[in-house]
This record gives C-alpha cells, sequence and structure tokens, in this order.
C-alpha cells in the first residue's frame, strides 16, 4: 500500500480504532510518527505506546488508546490534520494557532524538531502546523 500523506495515514487510523472501540491500535512507525506519538502520550491523550522492531526493518509503533472510565468515550475528540502535501501550511511564532483557546494542543513542525504550539511559543520558533488534537 503507498501512502502519500503517512501522517494522515496515522491520525485515520487512530481516528477508526476509537470509532470501532479498539483498546490498541498498530501503525507503520516513522521518526516523525514516534515524535507525534510522544506529544500524544507527554499531553495525556494515549495511555501508552511501544515502538516495536519488524523484519522490514520499518518498524511499528503499538499504541494504547484512552478512554473516559464513567462515559468511555475516547480520550481524543478530535484528530485534525492542517498541513497537507499538497497544502502546506505554515505559521510564523506570533501566528501559532491557538486550538480552542489553548485547551487542545497543535502539533507543529519546527527546525528544532517536532513539538506542541506552547512548546514552539517558549522555544520562539514557528514552522509547519501538522495537526490540531483536542
Amino acid at each position: 500500500m503507498n501512502v502519500t500523506d503517512p501522517i494522515a495515514d496515522f491520525l485515520t487510523r487512530i481516528r477508526n480504532a476509537q470509532q470501532a472501540g479498539h483498546r490498541i491500535v498498530d501503525i507503520p512507525a516513522s521518526n516523525e510518527k514516534k515524535r507525534i506519538t510522544e506529544i500524544l502520550y507527554n499531553n495525556g491523550y494515549i495511555l501508552k505506546y511501544k515502538f516495536e522492531d519488524t523484519e522490514n526493518k520499518q518498524g511499528l509503533i503499538r499504541i494504547a488508546l484512552k478512554y473516559d472510565p464513567v462515559t468511555k468515550l475516547p480520550v481524543i475528540n478530535s484528530l485534525q490534520r492542517v498541513s497537507t502535501p499538497g497544502r502546506r501550511q505554515y505559521s510564523a511564532v506570533d501566528e501559532l494557532p491557538k486550538v480552542i483557546n489553548g485547551l487542545g494542543i497543535a502539533i507543529i513542525s519546527t527546525s528544532k524538531g517536532i513539538m506542541t504550539d506552547k512548546q514552539a511559543r517558549k522555544e520562539n520558533v514557528g514552522g509547519e502546523v501538522l495537526c490540531f488534537v483536542y
């Protein structure tokens, strides 16, 4: 299968797994996706994750999804791809988007690596707005 937008594929796999009520989702690994997974974990959107090696050297990211213990609803309400291969979206540091007035996070790819919008403001760098999570 040839994926032209691996990050959109990553977000869609998480979305689909949540809608189906799965506990765990497997996603082909890349350094970019590993970093996004770490950001989701650090911000409390997923329970845990594991990077596994496969025969084809690509590797696998195994993510344990997080659900509300009472309502059984997924913790992630929305995963939105912002910048696509056909239409890149860049933001200067003073124009970085705020997701639901700071309740959600924007994941930005900067010259200092992939980070949240809050970290990017602290580091004073702009970059490509990959996605919104809330």
